[in-house]
């Protein structure tokens, strides 16, 4: 039996919970149904991608090759910025259903290649352009064109010209259910140096704003150890530790809504 098989027969047999973190985190969250507390049920104009770095989720999350636990309430992501951007590459970039010319359409270019089915080894690919990613003229050309003509890609655009992007994997692999390695690797396809920041990100669902009354879903933390971060105590999961071989510099943030800066109402 290879050693995957076994960890199959574990996890059905109920003797390991090799499922119990894997691929879960979702792509894309924002402007979908799920995120809808619209007064005329317009999902798309509600929530769109402009307003997922300032709002907290409600029904899940999303991140950049990520992985959760089976319930997302611990996720992990990465974020990347080529010195260029206006904002962090957190998560894909689309159109929403009447942005497009032929409706919803994903412009970043990801792949999810590698995952066993116990998710004891996962790779994904993201390939980052240097330039500036063109948010708004993907969103204006879309817009010009009718149903008929082709939908505008993020290659159109000429920004992948040159080979100037990045190539960036990241890899999962399990020591056992609860102990997963990850090891991110970042290439320049480009002739000329360039600049990338790396930042993998550990945070926690947003669990505490929408008037749940169990004891288990107040607010939760992460805080700084000798070796890394770790996680309160988190309801059926416990505490989870995230160590790097290199330390550099912890940032933190809150997991909130800004409702300054989207809604002109003061932080709480």
């Amino acid at each position: 039996m290879s050693s995957e098989l076994q960890r199959i027969a574990e996890r059905d047999e109920g003797h390991k919970a090799w499922g119990l973190w894997g691929s879960y985190l979702s792509d894309r969250q924002w402007g979908t149904v799920r995120e809808d507390y619209s007064a005329d049920g317009n999902a798309w104009t509600s929530f769109p991608h402009d307003q997922a770095r300032s709002r907290a989720y409600r029904w899940g999350e999303d991140g950049l090759l990520g992985i959760s636990d089976s319930h997302g309430r611990i996720c992990f992501g990465i974020a990347l910025w080529n010195g260029n951007d206006p904002i962090l590459k957190e998560r894909p970039f689309g159109l929403g259903n009447g942005e497009g010319n032929h409706g919803e359409d994903l412009k970043d270019y990801f792949y999810h290649l590698l995952n066993t089915p116990t998710h004891s080894f996962m790779r994904g690919l993201y390939k980052y352009p240097q330039a500036e990613f063109p948010y708004k003229h993907l969103i204006q050309e879309n817009a010009s064109r009718s149903r008929q003509q082709p939908e505008y890609e993020l290659l159109d655009t000429g920004i992948f010209s040159e080979n100037n992007y990045f190539d960036v994997f990241v890899d999962y692999a399990k020591a056992s259910s609860t102990d997963i390695l990850i090891r991110i690797k970042d290439i320049n396809r480009g002739p000329d140096t360039a600049t990338l920041k790396l930042i993998p990100s550990l945070w926690l669902r947003n669990e505490w704003d929408w008037g749940y009354r169990e004891n288990w879903r107040k607010r939760k933390s992460i805080q700084c150890n000798e070796t890394g971060v770790n996680t309160d105590d988190i309801h059926e999961l416990g505490s989870y530790y995230l160590t790097c071989d290199q330390l550099g510099e912890w940032i933190f943030t809150e997991n909130e809504t800004n409702t300054q800066l989207l809604y002109g109402k003061l932080n709480c």
